[in-house]
């Protein structure tokens, strides 16, 4: 069964024909599809497994939260652009209307062998095949000082909802001429833009609210992207406001005391009013206890997004080691819609066309100042590979930079829908 497996998924990458069915080894009716993680890939593989099958598969999705906040736009609300109801969403239409089997609960073990998932309470799920989409989880001792236990002084913000929530009540809190430090990630991370987008949101609430606050990001990247469009619109629209320190000032060298409100930069304590702390990210947990990764994220194949460990087990998003394209919420919708066109031809014989991804991310600098980069991608048998990129430049009109924000607001409809129907 493996080998078929195996000859079945390179006939359809290599040539887009018609598989034949899976041969269910214990005889059950419909194929099982297992999805944990509601998010920009879970939910659009469960939406699409549901909907292109037309009922020929049992898809049921795992997720614990019963509204899901978008991590993209939620520096929007930071900057007063977005509210955070408009950020949250349910899986009511995606249940109702289109089959799923919406379970709000936590996966808590994977058995492969079996070829079962466990949930916390109590239920065990088979599945024919399991689709990862966990995001990120962080990693311990990424910046001492700080961990989970910690996120209520040093908010994270980097899943969306009472942390972002959190973070915005202490910079309204933040006394005039404050200090807000950004402990920024080191590579590779969820979302590119986001930790810069977020200083751009931040510095433009500040503005308003507290003129003489001061912004201080300690990065260990030399670089970071869209850099020059950030250092661009920070100069035209918060000039004297932000300070990066970089790797060549100590950047890379950096704790924290929450209780104190310090952060040391290589030696040089520095007093803060408010601290965001972005670690090193890692797979979400489920995928780790899966024995899919390699410690860190978990390694697939380009043609269909399918681990290298398991064929039976495919990972999406934040979460998958795959090549070229940055973790991003576009990025996981694209990567899902691959994911279960082979999924579904695997388990019922339709077509499978060849692998094509891409993915845009938008970031909101100051009022309709959007920018954005993206590219395409294709499958190759060594990774996910970049095609060819696009990226705003430095000196556009206010009337592009316009359009690219309206373009981003579109975008996030468009998403929405896509992931739970609605």
């Amino acid at each position: 069964m493996t080998n078929r497996r195996t000859v079945l998924r390179g006939l359809a990458a290599a040539g887009g024909l018609l598989a034949a069915p899976a041969v269910l080894a214990d005889g059950h009716g419909k194929p099982r599809v297992v999805v944990i993680g509601g998010g920009s890939g879970g939910a659009t593989a469960a939406r699409y497994l549901a909907k292109d099958s037309g009922g020929a598969l049992d898809v049921t999705l795992v997720e614990p939260s019963r509204t899901y906040f978008t991590c993209y736009f939620s520096n929007l609300y930071l900057g007063g652009f977005q509210d955070m109801k408009d950020l949250g969403h349910t899986y009511g239409t995606l249940a109702g209307a289109h089959g799923v089997n919406v379970v709000h609960d936590w996966a808590v073990d994977v058995d492969r062998d079996a070829k079962t998932v466990a949930l916390a309470g109590g239920a065990v799920l088979p599945y024919d095949k399991l689709i990862l989409s966990p995001g990120i989880d962080f990693v311990d001792g990424a910046v001492p000082g700080w961990d989970v236990s910690k996120q209520n002084k040093m908010p994270h913000a980097y899943k969306a909802g009472s942390q972002t929530e959190l973070l915005k009540a202490q910079l309204e809190a933040m006394p005039e001429g404050g200090t807000f430090a950004m402990v920024a990630p080191p590579n590779p991370y969820r979302c590119p833009p986001g930790p810069y987008e977020r200083v751009s949101m931040v510095a433009h609430m500040l503005k308003a609210r507290n003129p003489t606050a001061k912004i201080l990001i300690v990065d260990p990247k030399e670089k970071f992207s869209k850099q020059g469009l950030f250092e661009e619109g920070w100069q035209a629209h918060y000039a004297g406001m932000i300070d990066r320190i970089g790797p060549d000032f100590g950047g890379d060298a950096v704790s924290v005391d929450p209780e104190a409100m310090t952060v040391d930069i290589d030696g040089s304590v520095e007093q803060v009013d408010v601290c965001n702390v972005i670690p090193a990210m890692k797979a979400g947990r489920i995928a780790d206890m899966a024995g899919v990764t390699d410690g860190r994220w978990a390694p697939v194949n380009a043609a269909d997004m399918s681990s290298k460990v398991d064929a039976d087990v495919y990972v999406l998003g934040d979460a998958a080691q795959q090549g070229d394209m940055p973790k991003s919420g576009f990025s996981a919708n694209s990567q899902a819609k691959v994911c279960a066109n082979a999924v579904r031809g695997a388990l019922t014989g339709s077509r499978v066309f060849p692998a094509r991804f891409s993915n845009t991310c938008w970031s909101l600098i100051s009022t309709e100042d959007g920018v954005k980069v993206g590219a395409t991608y294709e499958a190759t048998p060594e990774k996910i590979a970049k095609v060819d990129g696009f990226i705003s430049q430095t000196g556009e009109d206010s009337a592009l930079r316009k359009a690219t924000y309206e373009e981003s607001l579109g975008w996030y409809a468009g998403i929405v829908s896509d992931m739970f129907g609605v």
